[in-house]
Parts: C-alpha cells; sequence; structure tokens
C-alpha cells in the first residue's frame, strides 16, 4: 500500500512506526531496531496518521460515527437534564471498563454501593476524574497516564507500584512517542486518534494490573479533550463491551501493525462509538421519561 507523495516508511510490525516516530526520532529508533515488516506505507507530513484513512472502510466508518454521535447530542434531554444523562452514562462506562478487563457487576448493584471490588472502584475513580484532567491530557500526556494508573489501580496493585511503569525494554520510549502524537496534534481527526491512542495503550500495556480500564480513560479524554464529545456522553465503552469478541479480536489484530489489522481495529472503535451514541439515546429517552419530582 503506497501514496504517491509523502515519505516512505519500511514499518516493523507496530502502527507508531508508520505515524509519531516521524516527528521523534529516538522513538523511531527503537522500533526500527525490530525486525521490518513486508509493508510500506506512505505517510503525509502534516498528519502523521492520515495514511490510516486510506485503508478500506476505515474513513467511512469514521464518518459514520462521528455524524451518529452528532446526531445524539442533539438530544433535546441535554437541553434541560443534561446532568442526570451525564451522570448514567458515567457509571455504565466505568461498569462496561471494569466488565472488560474481567470484572463484571450488575449496573445496579454498583449504583447500590454494594460492589467492593477494587477495580470497579478505580473505574468509578477514573470516571469522576475524567473532567479536571482534559486540559492536562494534551500538555502532559504521560503524567495523565500515572495518574490515571493510581486512580485505577488502587487496592488491586501494591501501592509502590501505583503510577509506576512496568519494566520492558523501549516502553519509555514508546510512550514518550505516544505522548508526542497526543501533545498538540491539532491536525489528526479526533475519533482516530481516540483510536490509535486506545490501541496503542492496549498493546503496551505499560502499568501494571487494569491497565486497559487506563487505555480506556485515555481514549475518552481524547474524544472530550478535542471537541467530538467535550461532555463525555458517549458510552464508548459500553460500545465496546457490547462487541466484548470483537473488541478483543480487533485489538490483538491491530497489535499485529499489519494494515489488515488496524484496519478492523479502527472499523470496530468506529462501530463501538456508534453503540456508545445509542446508549447515549437510550439514558437521554429514559431521563425524559422519568416524572421529576414535585
Amino acid at each position: 500500500m503506497r501514496a504517491p507523495t509523502g515519505q516512505v516508511v519500511r514499518g516493523p510490525a507496530r502502527i507508531l512506526s508508520l505515524a509519531s516516530h516521524f516527528a521523534h526520532p529516538p522513538f523511531r529508533a527503537c522500533f526500527l531496531r525490530q525486525p521490518f515488516s513486508r509493508y510500506r506505507l506512505t505517510v503525509p507530513a502534516t498528519d502523521p496518521l492520515a495514511a490510516l484513512l486510506d485503508l478500506a472502510d476505515v474513513a467511512p466508518a469514521l464518518t459514520a460515527a462521528r455524524e451518529r454521535v452528532d446526531q445524539a447530542l442533539r438530544h433535546r434531554a441535554l437541553r434541560r437534564q443534561g446532568g442526570p444523562v451525564a451522570a448514567e452514562i458515567s457509571l455504565r462506562a466505568a461498569v462496561a471498563s471494569a466488565a472488560l478487563e474481567g470484572n463484571r457487576y450488575d449496573v445496579e448493584a454498583v449504583r447500590a454501593g454494594t460492589v467492593t471490588d477494587p477495580v470497579v472502584q478505580g473505574a468509578l475513580r477514573v470516571a469522576e476524574a475524567l473532567g479536571g484532567l482534559v486540559d492536562l491530557w494534551p500538555r502532559a500526556p504521560r503524567q495523565v497516564l500515572a495518574k490515571l494508573h493510581v486512580l485505577a489501580a488502587r487496592g488491586a496493585v501494591p501501592d509502590a507500584e501505583l503510577g509506576r511503569l512496568v519494566e520492558s525494554p523501549g516502553l519509555a520510549q514508546r510512550l514518550d512517542g505516544l505522548a508526542g502524537l497526543v501533545a498538540g496534534n491539532e491536525q489528526t481527526p479526533p475519533l482516530l486518534l481516540a483510536a490509535v491512542v486506545h490501541a496503542e495503550l492496549l498493546t503496551l500495556r505499560p502499568f501494571p494490573g487494569p491497565a486497559g480500564v487506563v487505555a480506556r480513560a485515555a481514549a475518552r479524554l481524547t474524544l472530550i479533550g478535542r471537541g467530538l464529545d467535550a461532555r463525555g456522553l458517549v458510552a464508548v465503552e459500553s460500545g465496546h463491551l457490547a462487541r466484548e469478541p470483537e473488541y478483543v479480536g480487533a485489538s490483538g489484530a491491530y497489535a499485529t501493525g499489519t494494515p489488515d489489522g488496524v484496519r478492523s481495529w479502527l472499523r470496530h472503535y468506529a462501530a463501538a462509538v456508534e453503540a456508545g451514541a445509542e446508549e447515549m439515546v437510550a439514558v437521554a429517552d429514559a431521563v425524559l421519561a422519568t416524572p421529576s419530582p414535585r
């Protein structure tokens, strides 16, 4: 797969070898020490991820997801009852994120406060903290990731491991590259950037314990901060959970670094966002149908 202009990249089996290392040579070097794959992609200089939009069906899928989000955010319940909708979405998203880590509980049990599972409690803490981390995320991504891990993993891993990277060769450099992709990036479409952030963190698993909770939170921060879902109302985590076998398979395919694997993940992410928008509409409908207390 090759585009007519730009830089030709002989990429190893990781997507960021096709993207952020162009602006961050040390990060590129840590990947280029790995065996090359047979794929060559051309990446325009303006948007380091633009070539991914040329993968079959990716651009239409992301466009459809964005349009569905825009439509959902026009729901009339959000004009005066956005608070209850946001609170319910936050709860459901946290429960779904914990479930994707294997810690499954009924939403009503969590709502009632009877679930003490540390991963569930961590996901709830993360959901509550997102609003305060939005502005910091593009300025200090690694600091935010460490903070998210402290919130997510408290009680699930030893205190000494909270916010600390696992020992893995080159991991710090790879996170620097991902941080460089997030920081100040106004070129990459929000959905595409969030999808790559999510999948990279799932692949790297840079922290011990519930690293997936951190990955999903980072993706949500990207959608909020870039304005696609500024109020955090789209329950993308619920969309992933509704398509869990696909979520697991597509994230594994992404980790291979092949164009087909990356395409599989990006199409899944778009579908999960659409499902999350549908969940938001269902919640908003329920809020509208609930009589106001007198």
